[in-house]
């Protein structure tokens, strides 16, 4: 089994990239690195200083002033703004969409950059997101892209947002979902893609357990 190395999962929104990435490093004893949440970080330090919606620019000033960085507690990431542990605030539907946004600003996909390619670099490190083995970590020992049927998705959105008290709708987080898919897959900067040398995972019928396992009998030696 591979001892040391990077694992980079990539697919759309809700398609259980951070669930399988999680349980998957758990089984090696990896870290996990949640590169999503480190977006909604820059989309809840805009909505805090009322931001959300300002001009690139301006966006790029905001950073300037702020520190977003990992910290590793217990083999997963949590993420820290300025020093403050926010990793708890980011999942909701309205910081989802402003990360999504937002993650089309070149000056935003360059500040969290470094900071993700840091981390696996240092190998032992299951990492998702929408660019990481076509961008982020080129070089991943495995890389895989999930899918899954828009309407799994939306459901599986909306169990998360229900065992968190956030009310929503299916169809609408469906359309949102939608939305999110164009917006990835046709931005000019570090679109959703499968990388060539990714596997395709369809998980659409799959529990977390079998796609882990599927996962570990594609491991290289």
């Amino acid at each position: 089994m591979l001892k040391k190395g990077s694992i980079a999962i990539d697919g759309p929104s809700a398609s259980g990239k951070s669930s399988l990435a999680r349980a998957l490093a758990h089984t090696l004893q990896w870290v996990h690195a949640d590169t999503g949440a480190l977006y909604r970080a820059v989309a809840l330090s805009l909505t805090k200083a009322d931001l959300a919606e300002a001009p690139e620019n301006t966006i790029c000033q905001h950073l300037k002033d702020r520190t977003i960085s990992y910290s590793i507690r217990d083999n997963s990431t949590r993420v820290l703004l300025n020093g403050e542990d926010i990793t708890d605030f980011l999942r909701s539907e309205e910081i989802g969409r402003t990360a999504s946004r937002i993650s089309q600003i070149p000056c935003v996909r360059k500040y969290l950059f470094q900071i993700q390619r840091n981390l696996g670099e240092k190998g032992g490190v299951v990492m998702d997101g929408r660019d990481i083995g076509s961008v982020i970590l080129p070089d991943a020992s495995l890389k895989i892209f999930l899918l899954a049927d828009v309407r799994t998705r939306a459901l599986r959105r909306l169990s998360e947002l229900e065992q968190q008290g956030i009310p929503a709708n299916l169809d609408i987080i469906q359309k949102d979902l939608e939305e999110r898919d164009k917006r990835d897959r046709t931005r000019s900067l570090a679109p959703l893609i499968q990388a060539p040398d990714a596997l395709l995972l369809d998980n659409s019928h799959m529990t977390i357990e079998d796609s882990v396992k599927w996962i570990l009998q594609k491991l290289p030696n």
